[in-house]
This record gives structure tokens, C-alpha cells and sequence, in this order.
């Protein structure tokens, strides 16, 4: 891999689903790549602009979840989306090009519009557009993604290709995705059909990565389930969503396949399931809570790291945007 680029939004608490549908493979994959970039995408944040009062402050928990779970800044830059002002002008030049019809294919605008599509603002419509410019500013190769992202990854991908296609060059490498793991998309705990989010009513649909032991233990206990005992197979779950995501935790949590999980616990109901699903949470999350809250006392460090990390995005995405814009017949200074 030659350059990884992937980023999470600053919205709220950093849950289960983002460490183990994204950072924590960030955390492996950082030493396989040539460069690895982790940026906090404020500018997409702004979609939902009653989330944003404490923007900020999120910017800073997700820094220090960054590094909590183990992101070296010897191998990797971590910096926001913000401090980039590349970023939107490459989705500028991205937008007139970009056909109305590929962004009208887009699913999760028409999930998160709902009924009031006509009342969504433009940003959230775009937002495709934006990631397209996230990924190909940095000439990014490989790109972590979840389920849910990837219709925008190959949306980008085809902007890459039209691009080099109307102005030649091949100035955007076709970036391949990376979709790792059974727990790339982790569910609700309330509701296995629904996917974790930090936007939940409930605070026990997810576990926040700076959850005591006893949260954890509260949420697992509660987690929604149902009176089946588990199958030797993990495709017995069929029908099961609730028991297929915790299945899938624990698989994730423990390196194990989903399979092998089911053959341990075959028979079995879910308390002494879930008892040993709270212990491997325990081992995992509390040391990275631990690890975020000494990182959050020291504000003056989170700053240095994006700033440092900015400089370094700033860098690429200036010697980057100089061929492009030489490319569409641009000044370039």
C-alpha cells in the first residue's frame, strides 16, 4: 500500500463501531502503508449543524481516540478536515463535473432526507462529493471503508476516472477499497437491524469507547437478545439480528471467527455469553478510555498533533492541487 487516507465525522462520542469497523484496523494497517493520513472530517459534520456546538471538543476526543488506540504519529498524521482548505476547493472543481444522475444514485442521502428531501440541505447532497475530494486530494490508493460507504467510494472512484478522462494526465490514482472484518459494520445493541450510532435516543444502543466497567458490563446485560440458544453455525443466526451482532463483537474482540464463537457457546443461552462478551470488552475498551481521558487533560498536545499533522496534509494536498489546477487551465501561482 502506498498511501491510506480514512477519517471518522466529529458528531458525538466515539463508539464501538468506529473502533471496530475503522480504527482499529487503521491501527494495523498504518504499518503496511508508505504514508497514512487519519483525518477528523469537520467539514462534513457541518451536514448536521444542531451537532455542532461541540465540534471542537469532539475534534479533540476523536484526536485522542486516534492515538489511544494506537495510532503512531511516527508512521501516520493525524489532522482536520478544516485545516485543509484544499479539501473544498478540490470538491468545488469535483462538482462541475460530477452529473446530477450519479449523485441522485446516492442511498444514504435519500436514508438520511427521509421525507423531507426537498427541506435537506445542499451539503448533505453533496456530501459524496466532498469525500471524493477527502480521498483524491491526497492521491490516496487503498481507503478503509464500512458497508455503508462504499457506493460513496465508488462514486469517487468514478469521479477519479472522469476526471482523468475530460483533462488527461492520470492526476487521480482509481483508489481501491478496504472493507476488513466481520465487525466492519456493528449494530445497534437495542436494535440489530440499525446501525450503532452516536445519534441514538438510547445510550444503551451503543458503548462509548470511554465507558467504566460498569457501563460496559450495564450495556452488555441489557444488549436486546432472544431465547434461542446459540447454533453450532454462524449462518443458524439467519433471522437473529441482534444475536448475530454480538456474535460478530465478540468474534471481533477475541480474533476469532464467528463460527468458532457459536461452536464455544453451542447450546448455550446468553447469559454466560454475554458475561464473557463483558470481560473481553473490559480488557479492550477501558485502557483506551484510560489512555483517551490523560490525552484530553492535555489540550496543548492534541493541538500539536493536528497542527503538525496539518502541516503535513497541507503539504501534499498544495504540491497535488498545483497539477490539477495547471490541468483544467488554472494560473498556477
Amino acid at each position: 500500500m502506498q498511501r491510506i487516507l480514512s477519517g471518522v465525522r466529529p458528531t458525538g462520542g466515539i463508539h464501538l463501531g468506529n473502533y471496530l469497523g475503522a480504527i482499529r484496523n487503521w491501527v494495523s494497517m498504518q504499518h503496511q502503508a508508505q504514508e497514512s493520513l487519519f483525518c477528523i472530517v469537520d467539514m462534513h459534520a457541518l451536514t448536521t449543524l444542531g451537532e455542532t456546538e461541540s465540534l471542537a471538543e469532539n475534534t479533540y476526543a476523536i484526536a485522542a481516540a486516534y492515538l489511544a488506540a494506537g495510532i503512531d504519529l511516527n508512521k501516520a498524521s493525524i489532522f482536520a478536515q478544516s485545516h485543509v482548505a484544499a479539501h473544498t476547493e478540490l470538491s468545488w472543481i469535483f462538482s462541475c463535473i460530477t452529473p446530477l444522475g450519479w449523485l441522485n444514485r446516492m442511498t444514504q442521502f435519500k436514508e438520511k432526507a427521509g421525507k423531507h428531501k426537498d427541506l435537506a440541505c445542499l451539503g448533505l447532497y453533496a456530501y459524496p462529493v466532498l469525500m471524493a475530494a477527502d480521498i483524491l486530494l491526497y492521491k490516496a490508493t487503498h481507503v478503509p471503508v464500512g458497508d455503508d460507504q462504499k457506493q460513496h467510494l465508488e462514486l469517487a472512484r468514478d469521479i477519479a476516472g472522469a476526471f482523468n478522462r475530460r483533462f488527461g494526465d492520470d492526476l487521480f490514482p482509481i483508489p481501491e477499497p478496504m472493507i476488513l472484518g466481520s465487525a466492519t459494520r456493528v449494530m445497534s445493541l437495542r436494535d440489530g437491524s440499525s446501525k450503532m450510532s452516536k445519534s441514538d435516543i438510547s445510550e444503551y444502543s451503543r458503548i462509548e469507547l470511554m465507558d467504566n466497567a460498569d457501563a460496559l458490563a450495564l450495556k452488555i446485560r441489557k444488549a436486546r437478545t432472544d431465547m434461542e440458544p446459540l447454533p453450532e453455525k454462524f449462518s443458524d443466526l439467519e433471522g437473529r439480528p441482534e444475536a448475530q451482532n454480538l456474535v460478530n463483537i465478540y468474534a471481533t474482540l477475541a480474533n476469532m471467527a464467528p463460527d468458532a464463537v457459536c461452536q464455544q457457546f453451542v447450546g448455550s443461552n446468553f447469559a454466560p455469553f454475554k458475561q464473557q462478551l463483558v470481560d473481553l470488552m473490559v480488557a479492550t475498551i477501558v485502557p483506551i478510555g484510560d489512555k483517551m481521558r490523560q490525552y484530553l487533560a492535555d489540550k496543548v498536545m492534541l493541538q500539536k498533533v493536528l497542527t503538525a499533522g496539518a502541516r503535513r496534509a497541507n503539504e501534499l494536498a498544495q504540491s497535488h492541487m498545483q497539477d490539477v489546477r495547471r490541468a483544467i487551465g488554472m494560473v498556477a501561482l
